[in-house]
């Protein structure tokens, strides 16, 4: 990977942040995504750099299609190619399902599966030029469980929605040497967790449990490998 440029988006800090300097350390240029945290995009920077990788921080609103077309443009200008996109950005409303509002479910819906489906509608024409790309998108531990999901309920159709996104791409460009996969993380440590989550491995995850599931991913060791929705939770909820 040492020739390969990743873009991760929603990088400025927590899970994003550290997948972002996991892949620094294999690849030869990163982009950080931030939506409004000027500050803490260039403390991620700061980090990369210190491990003698070159990074740029960029600004953009994902829940427009152009602004997501711009950031992928962006990096392609700043560093000359875009070979692996981590689609990460995308936050969860915690509320229950009767009291939402359609502006509740537009705004979780664009930030976690438009977003995603525009940086990848974007991306993709560089990488089939270049035959090569990895493309990675977050998803969650219970995305494959189609059952009630009374608080957060948005969140929840959005990622299952990514998933089947995930496989429909890593179909159609599988030809190309692109793979599509999803990574899911279970309950992390600083997250949104239930009380006294019954966890088999004994331990809630951390974020460097998820990054290197994303760097194996991204690495061409992972070349054979599309479509898949690599579950990183611990046992929780099998």
């Amino acid at each position: 990977m040492s020739a390969r440029i990743a873009l991760v988006t929603g990088s400025s800090r927590g899970l994003g942040r550290d997948i972002t300097e996991t892949l620094a350390e294999t690849a030869s240029g990163v982009a950080v995504h931030y939506h409004q945290d000027r500050d803490a995009a260039g403390e991620t920077v700061r980090n990369i750099e210190r491990k003698g990788t070159p990074a740029i921080a960029l600004a953009a609103d994902l829940t427009f299609e152009d602004e997501a077309a711009r950031l992928v443009r962006e990096t392609e200008d700043r560093f000359g190619r875009l070979d692996i996109l981590v689609n990460n950005y995308g936050p969860i409303l915690e509320k229950g399902w009767t009291t939402l509002t359609r502006a509740d479910w537009d705004r979780i819906l664009q930030a976690n599966l438009f977003s995603a489906w525009s940086c990848m509608q974007a991306a993709l024409p560089g990488m089939r030029r270049r035959e090569w790309g990895r493309i990675i998108n977050i998803g969650y531990s219970r995305v494959e469980q189609l059952t009630a999901f009374q608080k957060i309920l948005p969140y929840a159709v959005a990622k299952t929605g990514l998933l089947m996104l995930t496989r429909s791409a890593a179909v159609s460009e599988a030809a190309a040497n692109i793979t599509v996969n999803m990574v899911s993380p279970g309950l992390l440590e600083g997250g949104v967790r239930p009380k006294d989550p019954d966890i088999p491995a004994g331990r809630l995850g951390r974020f460097d449990d998820v990054a290197h599931a994303v760097r194996y991913l991204a690495s061409p060791e992972a070349g054979y490998i599309t479509g898949i929705n690599l579950v990183v939770a611990g046992g929780w909820k099998l």
